[in-house]
């Protein structure tokens, strides 16, 4: 197997001690460390009326973050197409590459309304995004990624040959099932070996008993979110103090499956048996937490654990100023 690369999935999370517009800027010096530390791809997800996210706009957040790196690829994790005109994402996305040419990935999800047009979305967005399609037509495309959590998802991937990225953290058992779907039809279209990324919910610290309590602090997040309590991440003394019902205990046990979590050896160790099951040599690393030094901390003993380069962050030409 070959080295493991290293990205991240930003769902700029507000911790409830902190605001919506001090998870934005938090967003942006992860993405500046995450550079240093030479992680390949940094994208910035979409959610909408939660609390717990402040990133409603990935695109323009995409853009903030090329303005404040220089190598590594920037996107999003992702557009939520049903909600869009093809063409205005098209625009979008032609402008960020033509102004970084070489660092754009366009991650696509259905979900965010009806998806019974979605194939049908993808196929006009893949067109406009052509030679022949929308203006500005970047020097260098963006690179298009569909994510997902299911087979369908990743079969359509393959037909319509972009890259996929499986959310383990939405369903941890079904992703070598949908690997297998994906690369089949992926090379009968195309003729190509594929790629794939598997996209896993992680969090370490520098002792086990640090790590447990960031944990437990996403966990009672998640678990009152599925229970219609959408609310901030808990602050650690609130998780501490907090007295779980058995509703909330049997949330947590379910999302602690798609979890992984404990000391960077302990993760490294997951995280590299994760990727040989699934047979990918990427990662796109999602943390939560409350307060962002910790998020921050995270990331920075994954790099030092699979011992990451900023040499590895695939150069690109220098960004307009």
């Amino acid at each position: 197997m070959t080295k493991l690369r290293l990205s991240v999935l930003d769902q700029t999370p507000v911790g409830e001690d902190h605001t919506p517009d001090q998870a934005l800027r938090a967003s942006v010096d992860l993405a500046r460390t995450a550079e240093a530390l030479g992680y390949t791809r940094y994208w910035a997800a979409e959610h909408h009326g939660s609390p717990g996210f402040g990133g409603s706009a990935p695109e323009i957040l995409a853009g903030a973050l090329l303005a404040h790196t220089t190598r590594m690829r920037i996107g999003t994790g992702g557009v939520l197409l049903p909600r869009y005109e093809p063409s205005k994402v098209a625009e979008v996305f032609g402008v960020l590459a033509s102004l970084h040419p070489g660092r754009v990935d366009l991650g696509i999800g259905r979900a965010g309304g009806p998806a019974r047009d979605f194939p049908e979305r993808l196929a006009r967005l893949l067109a406009l995004l052509g030679p022949d399609g929308v203006v500005p037509h970047a020097p260098v495309a963006p690179q298009m990624w569909l994510l997902g959590a299911g087979r369908e998802s990743a079969r359509l991937a393959g037909r319509v040959g972009t890259e996929f990225a499986f959310g383990h953290f939405f369903s941890p058992g079904g992703g070598r099932e949908a690997f297998g779907d994906y690369r089949d039809a992926f090379t009968a279209s195309t003729g190509r070996r594929p790629g794939g990324a598997l996209a896993v919910r992680v969090v370490t610290a520098d002792t086990s008993g640090r790590a447990e309590e960031l944990a437990q602090s996403l966990l009672l997040w998640r678990a009152r979110k599925d229970l219609g309590h959408d609310r901030p991440m808990p602050s650690y003394e609130t998780t501490r103090r907090h007295r779980w019902t058995g509703a909330e205990l049997e949330r947590a046990k379910v999302h602690r499956t798609a979890l992984v979590s404990g000391t960077p050896e302990q993760v490294h160790n997951t995280l590299t048996t994760l990727a040989l099951a699934h047979g990918v040599d990427e990662l796109i690393i999602n943390t939560l937490t409350p307060d962002p030094a910790d998020r921050q901390r995270s990331y920075e003993l994954l790099a030092e654990a699979f011992a990451l380069s900023p040499t590895e962050s695939p150069a690109a030409a220098a960004p307009v100023a």
